[in-house]
């Protein structure tokens, strides 16, 4: 009896592990068209990556920060761009963001409409108050721009928020959220 209830958890456990391996990340990308990427060999990191436009800095936690580079080097040395030697100019530089904002949704104005009772429009019903609708929206992002032109090469982004998370758990979120991001890269 107590064998099956070991047997029936350990099975249980390796379900839940498999059907969470199963959810992926959706990753957006984008490129320039009037560049390559084959031109990267070497990389450095972008200078500006922080607050942009007078927002707050997107590190609240410096040491996942550390984390995101880590994974990102990681995956450029996987792909074979390696980081530039001291002194040396880099092919390409390497920006990055991890951070979380806040988003607003929904117009505060009625939804009327032709049409007979009540209907559903955005969450209301027609009629109502469409009320704002507020959510948090993580973002783990690189850039990749031409060293020399300071062009664009190449933008990919996760909508994760790993911003609350610390030790195993963020290095673990980080990780795949950048593994996912390089799954996209061309």
């Amino acid at each position: 009896m107590l064998n099956s209830r070991i047997s029936a958890s350990v099975s249980g456990a390796v379900a839940v592990a498999l059907l969470g391996g199963c959810t992926t990340v959706q990753v957006t990308t984008d490129h320039n068209p009037k560049t390559t990427i084959s031109t990267c060999h070497t990389f450095a990191w972008a200078s500006e990556f922080r607050a942009t436009h007078g927002e707050p800095q997107a590190f609240a936690n410096p040491v996942n920060e550390s984390r995101l580079r880590d994974a990102i080097a990681a995956n450029l040395q996987a792909k074979g761009i390696q980081p530039v030697a001291a002194g040396a100019p880099a092919d390409c530089n390497v920006g990055y963001g991890i951070g979380v904002r806040t988003v607003v949704e929904g117009d505060g104005y009625p939804g009327w409409g032709a049409g007979w009772g009540w209907g559903w429009r955005r969450g209301a019903y027609l009629g109502a108050w469409d009320e704002p609708y507020a959510y948090s929206e993580g973002r783990v992002a690189v850039d990749i721009y031409d060293a020399q032109s300071h062009q664009p090469i190449w933008h990919a982004s996760v909508n994760e928020d790993v911003t609350k998370l610390t030790g195993d758990d963020a290095q673990a979120k980080i990780s795949a959220a950048v593994a996912a991001i390089f799954t996209k890269f061309p």
